[in-house]
């Protein structure tokens, strides 16, 4: 086992703060190297974006959930990084929100050439402490989440009471009662509690799911629950943006449970990222454009009842005339 290459699966629903988790990684000064493979649910990707340092090998699979259409090319990818060993120290597997960790765990099992290199060592679980007592009601992806969790990060607790908390993680509990749960804000954790940890334990999945170890799996996602992606080559102006989906939010915000795009604003050296979940947004400089890089706008909605011809007209009048 140690001469194998750790893998962790970084899980979660959707804005729940992967993302920020996989950037602190990549960001802080433990000396070692990781290849990132992204996935997200929807045609255009921009999760790639988002992950900050440069040195890093990231791989992005866009168009389905790596639970299901795109799992071939999660073992396909893995299988290329393990003819390269030597170059990283560790791989970080960042599914979409809506993905079951189920059958990406159960890759690491069931496909020979992965399991003779690769050995997974930990689902991590990041929760938004605002929202998933919800999710659980309605989302089966949360739920199992949750329960296939080696370690689950109870993010964003400044935005819940401390009654919302004890009631989440007794949730949490009743679910899985093997996990460490770790309160946290903005996804800030110790990394040696969450990484190269030995943590995943199969005896235990086996338990409450005999047939993990079979190949054959059937996840179907809620049917209503779609991504739309739309965007603009012209630059947009900051001040309508944030009036724009600030109403929107207000207005749909139930119904969009994540947004998020990268913003190109006339003359700004630097990204205008935007993140969203629900009714509550959230938006920063992010990396600079490189010389010669075409500066188009992309924001992905991910929800039900998502008009697409709407969302591109309220994008369109935010844009420099």
């Amino acid at each position: 086992m140690a001469d194998k290459i750790p893998v962790t699966v970084l899980t979660g629903y959707l804005g729940a703060g992967k993302t920020t988790l996989l950037n602190r990684i990549l960001s802080e000064p433990h000396g070692k190297k990781y290849a990132v493979i992204v996935n997200e649910f929807g045609e255009i990707g921009i999760d790639n974006d988002l992950v900050v340092g440069a040195d890093e090998e990231i791989f992005e699979m866009n168009n389905g959930c790596i639970c299901c259409t795109v799992r071939g090319d999660l073992i396909r990818i893995l299988e290329g990084l393990m003819k390269r060993r030597g170059k990283f120290d560790a791989i970080i597997v960042e599914t979409t929100g809506l993905a079951d960790p189920a059958p990406v765990a159960q890759t690491f099992f069931v496909d020979a050439d992965v399991q003779k290199e690769a050995r997974l060592d930990a689902v991590v679980t990041v929760a938004d402490a605002k929202w998933l007592a919800a999710r659980l009601k309605d989302a089966p992806e949360a739920k199992n989440q949750i329960a296939f969790a080696d370690v689950i990060l109870l993010n964003k607790t400044d935005l819940a009471s401390e009654d919302e908390l004890k009631k989440v993680e007794d949730r949490i509990r009743s679910i899985n009662r093997y996990a460490r749960v770790i309160r946290t804000q903005k996804s800030q954790v110790e990394l040696d509690a969450i990484l190269d940890k030995g943590a995943f334990d199969l005896k235990r999945i086996l338990e409450f799911e005999p047939d993990f170890l079979h190949s054959g799996h059937s996840h179907d996602h809620e049917e209503e629950v779609r991504s739309v992606s739309i965007t603009a080559d012209r630059p947009v102006d900051p001040d309508r943006f944030q009036k724009w989906m600030g109403a929107l939010l207000q207005l749909r915000g139930p119904d969009i449970f994540r947004s998020k795009g990268i913003l190109a604003i006339d003359g700004a050296p630097r990204r205008y990222v935007y993140q969203g979940v629900h009714m509550m947004m959230d938006s920063d400089w992010g990396t600079p454009w490189k010389d010669g890089e075409k500066r188009t706008s992309k924001l992905v909605f991910i929800g039900r009842n998502l008009d697409v011809e709407n969302l591109q007209r309220g994008l369109d009048d935010c844009l420099k005339s």
